[in-house]
């Protein structure tokens, strides 16, 4: 005769992990693969069962994600690695994009930021751009990207910029219009063997160029590439295009061939339906690979949202290895969401 007190004792170990097993295969079974399931460990001993559980994982070719407040969660399948097929160059936190200001002298027309010598300066300051540098190169950062706004409207942006080239090779983005006095003179103390220049340039004669910038600003970027030239910098030149138009730039090329840019300096990159473009591709953090992206006001997805809040990660900009891990994780999950959810379904 079994008690009230011996019946309500917890199953002996073999057969709480056997009836956890039998509800992991059942589960799994119903989902697609690289789905997440979660199954909560029966009463007794949790740790003995978060062992069977990883044993079968393990066994099963399975991935043990988590195992918290009594709740397993398991990957159907192996590993999802979201890295795999991407370039070395591409993988999160290879790369970080600085927001050095984000007035402008010019106010284009698909400004992904709306920049503007109307927009608040909402500068980053020359004491977080100098930690940031210091914990990128810590953090396995290999590039730091400065951009705008016009990084060229800051009184310091020497100085910026050689808190950066201290570090890491640096990329500068500037449309090129303010070389002369003292911004001249700025650009000059700035290192030419660890910067780069890249200078925004959308058309091989004025008439597209101004349609976006401004009367006359394709003549004045134009010469500022030449005195980036002269002065003994590297130049990249990138171009902002209407998506069909960015197979169709050979005469855009034939003309940088004439200013000697190599065609590993040219970015042709495709209008993004951004800031105060009211029309373009359409980029959210599901369909953009990242590119850690910091402002004044915290950490973005990617500089082409750089004031959009729905690409905000965290308000907290250091420490940056939190914030680049962070980036990585929801990169994951969403990549692992996205092979979950893209199944076969036969109809023939």
């Amino acid at each position: 005769m079994v008690t009230g007190s011996a019946a309500m004792q917890p199953e002996p170990p073999q057969l709480q992990d056997a009836g956890l097993l039998l509800d992991l295969v059942e589960q799994l079974g119903r989902a697609p693969r690289h789905a997440l399931v979660k199954v909560a460990l029966r009463s007794g001993d949790a740790e003995s069962q978060a062992r069977t559980i990883e044993s079968w994982c393990a066994r099963s070719g399975n991935e043990m994600v988590t195992l918290e407040t009594g709740v397993a969660t398991i990957r159907r399948g192996p590993r999802l690695d979201p890295f795999a097929d991407l370039d070395p160059s591409q993988l999160p936190g290879t790369r970080l994009w600085m927001y050095t200001n984000f007035d402008c002298n010019l106010a284009c027309d698909y400004c992904c930021v709306r920049s503007s010598p109307r927009t608040a300066r909402a500068a980053l300051g020359a004491d977080r751009v100098r930690r940031l540098a210091q914990e990128a190169a810590a953090a396995g950062v290999s590039e730091l990207i400065l951009t705008g706004g016009e990084p060229f409207l800051l009184p310091d942006v020497d100085d910026l910029v050689a808190a950066c080239t201290t570090e890491l090779p640096t990329t500068l983005l500037t449309n090129a219009m303010l070389f002369h006095g003292r911004r001249l003179e700025a650009l000059r103390r700035m290192d030419r063997e660890r910067l780069i220049l890249q200078i925004s340039l959308d058309s091989p004669s004025p008439e597209i160029h101004d349609t976006h910038r401004g009367s006359g600003s394709w003549n004045r970027a134009v010469a500022g590439i030449r005195t980036a030239r002269q002065e003994g910098f590297q130049v990249k030149v990138a171009a902002t295009l209407p998506y069909e138009q960015t197979h169709h730039v050979e005469p855009f090329h034939t003309f940088l061939d004439t200013l000697a840019i190599p065609r590993s300096h040219r970015v042709i990159r495709a209008l993004a339906r951004r800031g105060v473009a009211d029309h373009g591709l359409e980029l959210t953090v599901q369909t953009l690979i990242p590119e850690v992206t910091v402002t004044a006001t915290g950490v973005y997805w990617h500089p082409v949202a750089a004031e959009h809040d729905d690409q905000l990660v965290t308000r907290d900009i250091f420490p940056l290895a939190d914030a680049i891990t962070l980036v990585r994780d929801r990169f994951t999950a969403y990549r692992a969401h996205a092979v979950a959810a893209a199944q076969w379904f036969p109809c023939a």
